[in-house]
């Protein structure tokens, strides 16, 4: 049974990599033939026609395709529930209920509105963000779970930004059965109609959020107050990112949500208690085992917290399993560990076949599986604090490959942090933090508080070590599986021939760099930041960034969001050069966050660019001129704009810097924001250089931009515009697109495409698109 569980897993992640969905038809055949087959195989097994081992192969096949075929089926049901496309961006009258905790941001609120009523057909339930009116000062009032409202929105389809090896917002949402985000209208003004609608989620929600409040007014101001807030009723977003820089470079980040370890801790010690208190009368003994009441009270009091905590992967995966050994227990049976955790795989994935998208549904199970092969084997002998030792140790290096292959990398303290972390946050800080739930004592919280600022002293110090974090490209899938095979070999037991081969399988994994363009070439990609510019360009030897994107209304910025994790996941550790074209916040709102998460070699700007932190300097850069040149790895690249005498006498817009970037294979212009006065300008100094293969449109496509004689003097063989989906500029403008296309040029865009990648080598130039390389199924759903 266990092997068919996992078999069904892959089949389920399986359906959840298919570009479209099958028809109803194909998949009615699909799931008809399937259940035929079961019954059939069964009969057979029974009437002695097929042999065992035959048997065991036709319910493994079964069990697959019925993987895919159940993952299918509940992809296209929700996906049915989607907003028209006719209705996007346009005003719609709702009437609903706040469903879960709103997210409180600098400039408004977002939520969750599970949708009752509405003035044309919507989704169910949609993600809106409320911002505070900007011109007339008026602020967003304090949403509640469970408040009735009446709102006038504008809503559009689900849409993430689109980048290679990066986070898919769109799957996230997709998992979460949020079928539309949109915005709330300021007019007409939005109505309370209930304060509260008691439902059964409503009312955790809303005592969540009656926790979180008291905690942070316990607390104001305080340090690591998000953090007890995470262990209390699992919400995160409080915890500032640099706090999390902390807490991934010293690997104890699975510490701070609510994960497997804390429910199991919860239900084990209340369970242990009841037991206890119950062997304490004859009585009651001879009428239940305290055995059994110990399960029931630590199952109940693991589900009160999971549900809590919100039902996140790890505590879903933990409430099934401790479910499994209390049913098993109250039955007078004893379950293995095997099935119990098969049996919480097959659970999570009839409930929710979207987990296998989520990066925290491999790591839970994954660790899970990791400690109860080595409890199980080859620690077992072990006792006390070497045991514990052992198993740190054990799950750090199994979980080496899925960490590279999630994150791109590990921490190498991880060991030292979590070896001080894990009994302080599991035994003292997590257990005062639930006591402050019941016994609303000040104390217990500014205690919490404290022992977690001990912890952090030890863990900013581990984190600020120069080995602290392995970091590296993403490897290929052949590497991957060579670094899963090679763990798997190591774990062995002692005595296995040959074990510290499985070392060596890990290494080409490891050791694993892209490949770079040859001498002579150059990759351009043009990052999807939204309504902004962000390119990397590449050569052989060198990395440079063409702005760095915008900063972000809902909070963080594309360099923090985007620029650093994809170039950490294309290996690139140091930037020879920065050009930030001009200061508007959609070309330079990332560059604080770049010169703090990379390290930048020359920053060329016509701007006082700011320091990384308050406290270091000033960041010293070089002008951005025309007529600036330089020669890498055979690639030209060359400033065409500004001259220093229109400094100071054109907008911001015109005074953008423009970069050309020459190679045998092919060219690209890079043009910023500027607009028609400067287009005329850079067609008469530039002349015939201004011709290029590729050209990253100026100002996003504007029709103040992009004039005729600009287009026919760049005359390229592709357009590319970088913009926000639907956004309120309208860019890239219809008449804009239509000129280009009439020179001759392919549009593409990122608002629909993502990240578009460009190669200029010996054979040409290719340009693909991440939305076409790595099709999904929900993209544009």
């Amino acid at each position: 049974m266990q092997i068919a569980i996992f078999v069904f897993a892959v089949g389920v992640w399986g359906g959840q990599y298919q570009a479209q969905l099958p028809s109803y038809a194909w998949l009615a055949v699909l799931s008809s033939g399937l259940t035929a087959a079961a019954a059939v195989a069964f009969q057979w097994y029974k009437a002695g026609v097929v042999r065992a081992n035959l048997f065991r192969a036709l319910v493994l096949a079964v069990a697959l395709g019925a993987g895919f075929a159940w993952s299918s089926w509940r992809a296209i049901w929700r996906i049915a529930d989607e907003l028209p496309k006719v209705l996007e961006m346009r005003d719609v009258e709702l009437t609903g209920v706040v469903a879960e905790l709103p997210e409180v941001g600098e400039q408004g609120v977002r939520f969750v509105f599970e949708v009752e009523k509405a003035s044309a057909a919507v989704p169910e339930r949609v993600l809106l963000s409320w911002y505070a009116a900007e011109r007339s000062g008026a602020v967003v009032p304090s949403l509640r779970p469970g408040e009735r409202w009446q709102f006038t929105v504008r809503l559009k389809r689900p849409h993430g930004l689109a980048n290679p090896e990066l986070f898919d917002y769109e799957a996230a949402l997709l998992e979460r059965g949020i079928r539309a985000t949109g915005s709330v209208r300021a007019v007409p003004a939005p109505v309370r109609v209930d304060d509260f609608v008691l439902r059964p989620a409503t009312l955790v929600h809303r005592l969540r959020d009656s926790i979180r409040a008291r905690f942070l007014a316990t607390l104001p101001g305080a340090e690591y107050a998000g953090v007890l807030v995470a262990l209390a009723v699992g919400d995160q977003r409080a915890i500032p990112d640099d706090q999390w820089t902390v807490f991934r470079n010293t690997g104890i980040s699975h510490l701070i949500s609510i994960s497997g370890l804390h429910v199991s801790m919860v239900g084990l010690l209340l369970g242990w208690l009841a037991g206890k208190a119950w062997r304490r009368s004859q009585r009651r003994l001879l009428r239940l085992p305290a055995m059994k009441v110990a399960a029931a009270t630590g199952f109940a009091a693991a589900a009160v917290y999971a549900v809590l905590a919100g039902m996140g992967i790890p505590t879903q995966r933990s409430l099934i399993m401790i479910a499994v050994v209390a049913v098993a227990l109250l039955g007078g049976r004893a379950p293995s560990g095997g099935i119990v955790l098969a049996l919480a795989l097959l659970c999570v994935l009839l409930f929710d076949p979207w987990a296998v998208l989520a990066a925290g549904f491999w790591l839970s199970f994954g660790a899970v599986a990791i400690l109860m092969f080595l409890l199980g084997g080859r620690v077992a002998a072990a006792k006390g604090w070497r045991a514990a030792v052992a198993s740190q140790l054990g799950i750090t290096l199994a979980m080496i490959p899925a960490l590279v292959v999630l994150f791109n990398g590990f921490s190498l303290v991880s060991p030292l942090a979590n070896a001080l972390a894990i009994p302080l946050v599991s035994f003292v800080i997590t257990p005062l933090t639930l006591l402050a739930i019941v016994l609303p004592v000040t104390g217990l919280l500014e205690l919490a508080h404290w022992f977690f600022g001990v912890l952090m002293v030890f863990l900013e110090w581990l984190a600020a070590l120069p080995f602290a974090m392995w970091s590296q490209a993403a490897p290929p899938g052949v590497l991957a599986v060579a670094g899963f095979v090679g763990v798997a070999w190591l774990m062995l037991p002692r005595g296995t021939p040959a074990r510290a081969a499985g070392a060596l399988a890990m290494l080409p994994m490891l050791a694993w760099v892209p490949d770079r363009p040859a001498y002579g070439a150059f990759r351009m990609v043009v990052l999807d930041v939204g309504q902004g510019t962000a390119v990397h360009v590449r050569t052989a030897r060198h990395e440079l960034i063409y702005d760095t994107g915008p900063a972000y209304r809902q909070g963080g910025d594309a360099a923090l969001r985007v620029l650093v994790p994809y170039l950490g996941a294309v290996g690139v550790r140091r930037l020879d050069r920065v050009i930030v074209s001009h200061d508007d916040l959609d070309h330079s709102g990332g560059m604080s966050s770049l010169l703090a998460g990379v390290e930048v070699r020359e920053v060329m700007a016509n701007f006082a660019v700011p320091a990384p932190s308050s406290a270091q300097p000033q960041r010293v850069t070089r002008p951005c001129l025309a007529g600036d040149s330089w020669s890498w790895d055979g690639v030209e690249f060359r400033i065409l704009h500004p001259d220093e005498k229109e400094l100071g006498k054109t907008s911001d817009n015109d005074a953008s810097c423009v970069l050309r970037v020459a190679a045998p294979g092919g060219s690209a212009l890079l043009a910023g924001d500027i607009e028609r006065g400067a287009e005329q300008r850079l067609i008469a100094q530039a002349g015939g250089s201004l011709a290029s293969t590729v050209v990253v449109v100026p100002h996003h496509g504007s029709r103040s931009s992009s004039g005729d004689l600009f287009v026919a003097g760049v005359a390229p063989r592709a357009a590319i515009h970088s913009a926000g989906y639907l956004n309120q500029f309208h860019h890239p403008h219809p008449t804009v697109l239509q000129r280009w296309a009439a020179a001759g040029a392919a549009n593409w865009r990122t608002d629909e495409q993502g990240a578009i990648l460009v190669d200029a080598g010996a054979s040409g130039l290719k340009i693909t698109s991440w939305r076409d390389l790595g099709r999904r199924y929900w993209y544009g759903r």
